[in-house]
């Protein structure tokens, strides 16, 4: 990877310059981060599996209507995606309680929801993220609420296919967080990834966890975890809808 193509550095992947000033290069790096930030760590081919699993994942879900940054694969750790310029805010989906909603809460981890719950926070690592609730973010000119709204309603319906699509490979989705971003023409769009790093999964028969609860709670090898889920995704060939 040549550095100055970087445009940007996150915990878990470069932005890369590509050849067309409306599109970038989304490198996977293979930092593993917890706590917002607080405990580090480099796997080796963490990077891989991820970019692979988002792969499948973003072509389940471009096959099934959601609009995404999503362009191409180009090699093992590299997507080519749109240029977008991202709503700063994380948008975070529940349908089991678990991490930091037990905590807060002192709800019993594992706990089913009789809905789905949305919750938004704030994109700031020196405030750790905050939690907002609508009015804060479209009172505060973060969004607008016609746009939040959007993002709600494509939220819904991404954890929809992907529960259909986890439950297919015997995986329970518990919770996911995802960004959205407007592209050159003021599309929104599902934006970053989506891997076990940015979800929870535990298996249906066991409720072993197989995201990075594997990492963030010392429980395991995380690499094996991942491929694990990878081999799954795979073994369903071309999926299309489940």
């Amino acid at each position: 990877m040549n550095q100055a193509n970087v445009i940007y550095e996150g915990k878990a992947k470069y932005l890369l310059k590509s050849d067309n000033e409306d599109e970038v290069i989304v490198y996977f790096k293979d930092d593993a981060t917890a706590f917002n930030g607080v405990k580090k760590d480099n796997i080796a081919s963490k990077g891989i599996l991820n970019n692979k699993i988002t792969t499948i994942i973003f072509k389940y879900l471009i096959k099934n209507g959601i609009k995404t940054h999503y362009l191409k694969t180009l090699n093992d750790r590299e997507q080519l995606c749109q240029k977008v310029t991202i709503i700063p805010l994380e948008f975070i989906n529940r349908n089991i309680v678990a991490g930091s909603m037990a905590k807060r809460l002192g709800v019993e981890e594992g706990t089913k929801l009789t809905r789905p719950i949305k919750e938004i926070s704030y994109k700031c690592d020196e405030l750790n993220d905050p939690l907002l609730n609508d009015d804060h973010a479209i009172g505060l000119g973060i969004v607008s609420e016609e746009d939040l709204m959007y993002c709600y309603e494509e939220m819904l319906k991404i954890n929809n296919l992907l529960i259909k699509l986890f439950d297919s490979i015997n995986l329970i989705l518990v919770d996911f967080k995802i960004e959205f971003g407007f592209n050159k023409d003021n599309e929104i769009l599902l934006c970053d990834e989506f891997s076990p790093d940015n979800c929870r999964l535990w298996e249906k028969d066991t409720m072993k966890k197989m995201d990075k609860d594997v990492f963030r709670r010392d429980l395991g090898n995380i690499i094996d975890t991942y491929t694990i889920i990878l081999e799954k995704l795979e073994g369903l060939g071309e999926i299309e809808n489940v």
